[in-house]
Protein backbone atom coordinates (compact mmCIF):
# COMPACT_ATOMS: atom_id res chain seq x y z
CA UNK A 1 0.00 0.00 0.00
CA UNK A 2 1.40 3.26 -1.14
CA UNK A 3 -0.50 6.49 0.22
CA UNK A 4 -0.20 10.09 -0.95
CA UNK A 5 0.34 12.47 2.18
CA UNK A 6 -3.57 13.57 3.40
CA UNK A 7 -4.35 17.33 4.03
CA UNK A 8 -4.74 16.37 7.35
CA UNK A 9 -1.23 14.92 7.70
CA UNK A 10 0.40 17.73 5.77
CA UNK A 11 -0.86 20.01 8.35
CA UNK A 12 0.58 18.19 11.28
CA UNK A 13 3.46 19.54 12.93
CA UNK A 14 7.07 17.43 12.37
CA UNK A 15 9.32 16.67 15.22
CA UNK A 16 12.08 14.83 14.83
CA UNK A 17 12.99 12.71 17.57
CA UNK A 18 16.35 12.86 19.88
CA UNK A 19 18.04 9.68 17.86
CA UNK A 20 16.53 10.99 14.18
CA UNK A 21 18.53 14.43 15.30
CA UNK A 22 21.66 12.90 15.81
CA UNK A 23 21.27 10.47 12.93
CA UNK A 24 20.49 13.09 10.50
CA UNK A 25 23.61 14.95 11.08
CA UNK A 26 25.63 12.21 10.98
CA UNK A 27 24.43 11.02 7.41
CA UNK A 28 24.28 13.98 6.27
CA UNK A 29 20.79 15.20 5.71
CA UNK A 30 19.13 18.56 7.09
CA UNK A 31 15.87 18.68 9.17
CA UNK A 32 14.31 20.73 6.13
CA UNK A 33 15.15 17.72 4.01
CA UNK A 34 13.14 15.32 6.00
CA UNK A 35 10.33 17.52 6.73
CA UNK A 36 10.27 17.97 2.43
CA UNK A 37 10.13 14.36 1.97
CA UNK A 38 7.49 13.90 4.69
CA UNK A 39 5.49 16.57 2.68
CA UNK A 40 5.95 15.59 -0.59
CA UNK A 41 6.68 11.87 -1.03
CA UNK A 42 4.88 9.10 -1.05
CA UNK A 43 4.51 7.25 1.82
CA UNK A 44 4.51 3.38 2.47
CA UNK A 45 4.08 1.19 5.24
CA UNK A 46 7.57 0.40 7.44
CA UNK A 47 8.22 -2.05 10.02
CA UNK A 48 6.29 -1.66 13.41
CA UNK A 49 3.32 0.19 11.89
CA UNK A 50 5.36 3.40 10.77
CA UNK A 51 5.48 4.81 7.69
CA UNK A 52 8.54 5.58 5.14
CA UNK A 53 9.04 7.68 2.15
CA UNK A 54 12.17 8.82 -0.28
CA UNK A 55 13.13 11.91 -1.60
CA UNK A 56 16.07 11.79 -4.46
CA UNK A 57 17.73 15.67 -4.42
CA UNK A 58 20.18 16.59 -6.76
CA UNK A 59 23.83 16.41 -4.63
CA UNK A 60 26.70 16.79 -6.95
CA UNK A 61 29.37 17.13 -4.51
CA UNK A 62 31.80 14.59 -2.40
CA UNK A 63 31.19 12.48 0.27
CA UNK A 64 33.56 10.32 1.79
CA UNK A 65 35.77 11.03 -1.05
CA UNK A 66 33.45 9.61 -3.47
CA UNK A 67 31.84 11.78 -6.00
CA UNK A 68 27.79 11.13 -6.00
CA UNK A 69 25.16 12.95 -8.11
CA UNK A 70 22.30 12.00 -5.61
CA UNK A 71 21.16 12.24 -2.33
CA UNK A 72 18.04 10.24 -1.17
CA UNK A 73 16.65 11.11 2.76
CA UNK A 74 14.71 8.43 3.51
CA UNK A 75 13.01 9.27 6.55
CA UNK A 76 10.81 6.85 8.97
CA UNK A 77 8.30 8.22 10.97
CA UNK A 78 4.76 7.74 12.84
CA UNK A 79 1.72 9.23 12.52
CA UNK A 80 -0.24 10.44 15.47
CA UNK A 81 -3.44 12.45 16.16
CA UNK A 82 -1.62 15.68 16.25
CA UNK A 83 1.71 15.10 14.93
CA UNK A 84 4.65 13.35 12.98
CA UNK A 85 7.17 12.20 15.06
CA UNK A 86 10.83 11.11 12.80
CA UNK A 87 12.40 8.00 14.50
CA UNK A 88 15.15 8.22 12.05
CA UNK A 89 16.09 9.35 9.14
CA UNK A 90 18.54 7.31 6.38
CA UNK A 91 20.11 9.23 3.93
CA UNK A 92 21.78 7.14 0.70
CA UNK A 93 24.03 8.45 -1.89
CA UNK A 94 24.62 7.31 -5.71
Amino acid sequence: MVMTISSEGASKPVRLSVHARQQIAFRGATEAEAIEAIRNAKWEPAKKGRWECRLNLSFEARRNEVFYRTKQVRPIFLEEDLEIVVVTVYVYYF
